[in-house]
């Protein structure tokens, strides 16, 4: 790229998260998992290890391979929890020299860490169900009801905890689904108790385990997917890049748009470069500022950068699209 081109470089950034700071005199804000979040995880936390350790010794004491399946996926919503609430700390820590961005990513790492090791603990506890299929073994199916009735609430209030942040952060989305789906799971058990006392079935146990884990499955493949696509930098599923693109060329003075990228800096941020072609010269900072918030607020986009070129006679090195 020839020096003589490139104007000028600016970053811009806008969001709604309530604290902004300085940079060259322009407004930078970052959106964050809100402060507040961090008393639901402790409380979350604290709840579900309780009720973990109640499920696991009256699911060994009563045979239940229901209630082992549902402690064991609810020891790692703990473990889930726990990770989320680190990177969400991590995530507020001040950029470094190495850490440009701060550790923003963490939070995708955590929710990438929390679809991984739900799938892995569902395939053992599926394992041991399809196990059982083969040989039912009896059960109890009143303390089977009772622990589960138990878990209904528990859940339901840790989902409730987390319901007002799942719409902005895939990490808070995460808990809220995992202790949702949960509480559904424990309706579940409560009805297999109920049956195995009406009925004698005793393979409805396994059945109402694979049920579980098909559920877990169900709900866990939506984080395994946007997480995978946050780690490799992928557009964000909610924001359409012909739109964006679309806003940028259509500014006025714009003749060419090119090394357009989008990606997500964490679970709450998202980033955006670019260049653009203006052979009037550098619109200036109100253009800029315009530009900026416009892209906050239709695309919450909120950490921009601009590169202003003039001569569009003068190819950019980095114009073709398969260029990166």
């Amino acid at each position: 790229m020839t020096l003589a081109v490139q104007r000028k470089t600016i970053l811009m950034s806008h969001d709604h998260s309530g604290h902004s700071h300085g940079h060259d005199d322009h407004g930078h804000t970052h959106a964050h998992a809100p402060a507040s979040f961090g008393k639901a995880f402790a409380i979350g936390i604290t709840l579900n290890l309780g009720f973990v350790i109640i499920e696991a010794l009256y699911g060994l004491m009563s045979n239940s391979v229901s209630l082992l399946a549902d402690a064991g996926h609810n020891l790692g919503d703990v473990l889930g929890l726990g990770v989320a609430w680190l990177a969400s700390v991590l995530a507020r820590r001040a950029p470094t020299e190495r850490f440009t961005y701060g550790m923003r990513g963490s939070s995708i790492l955590a929710a990438l860490f929390n679809a991984v090791f739900l799938l892995v603990t569902v395939g053992g506890l599926s394992w041991e169900a399809i196990r059982r299929l083969g040989s039912p073994e009896p059960v109890a199916g009143k303390t089977m009801m009772a622990v589960a009735a138990i878990g209904i609430l528990v859940n339901a209030v840790t989902a409730w905890l987390f319901a007002s942040g799942r719409k902005d952060d895939i990490n808070l989305r995460g808990a809220f689904l995992h202790m949702a789906s949960d509480a559904l799971v424990s309706v579940g058990v409560v009805v297999a108790g109920l049956v195995i006392l009406l009925t004698n079935w005793l393979w409805i146990d396994p059945v109402v385990s694979l049920v579980i884990n098909a559920v877990i499955v169900w709900g866990t493949w939506g984080l395994l997917r946007d997480s995978v696509g946050m780690s490799m930098a992928a557009v964000p599923p909610q924001i359409d890049p012909a739109a964006v693109r679309s806003l940028l060329s259509t500014r006025a003075g714009v003749v060419d748009v090119h090394d357009l990228h989008i990606w997500p800096m964490s679970t709450t941020e998202n980033a955006l470069t670019c260049h653009l072609v203006m052979p009037d010269g550098h619109p200036g900072d109100a253009f800029l500022n315009e530009l900026c918030s416009d892209l906050a607020e239709r695309f919450k986009i909120n950490h921009t950068t601009v590169q202003i070129e003039v001569d569009p006679h003068i190819a950019c090195t980095l114009a073709p699209d398969e260029v990166v």
